[in-house]
């Protein structure tokens, strides 16, 4: 487990890749797991990847954006490869192998102790936030993080 409080580099090359309290998804992690799960990607599709995941309409529920997230992590995120004959089509790039889920070279686990993350109306300092390949799918509050 890492300790972010009053220890975290801000910057692309800070301690988890952060370029402010304002990001969430840990894009260094991200974007590893996405040239290691789908070996044909391209820089440009990785950016498409991670531009789509991180996307939300403002008129979306919370229901529909979680909805839309787990379907991205579980089936790929589409993004738009050019065919031999010049038509382009959507493929969906990986983000989890969830067929060997704790192979560490596939799928890193990271879990975070009070990262700050400020958002357009709050600022948090969370207990523990866990990570696979830099998507947070975890958050624990804890009574007292002695015990």
């Amino acid at each position: 487990m890492e300790f972010a409080y009053n220890t975290e580099q801000l910057g692309e090359n800070g301690t988890f890749g952060r370029k402010s309290h304002k990001e969430i998804l840990l894009v260094q992690y991200f974007q590893n797991a996405l040239r290691t799960l789908n070996p044909w990607i391209t820089d440009t599709q990785v950016d498409e990847a991670q531009k789509k995941f991180e996307h939300h309409m403002s008129i979306s529920s919370l229901m529909q954006i979680n909805e839309e997230k787990y379907s991205m992590i579980r089936e790929g995120i589409p993004v738009t490869v050019k065919k031999a004959n010049g038509q382009m089509e959507e493929k969906k790039a990986m983000v989890i192998d969830f067929e060997h889920p704790f192979d560490e070279e596939r799928n890193h686990f990271l879990a975070i102790k009070e990262l700050k993350i400020h958002g357009d109306l709050y600022r948090r300092r969370t207990d523990i936030v866990g990570f696979v390949n830099g998507i947070p799918l975890l958050f624990v509050e804890l009574k007292k993080n002695t015990v």
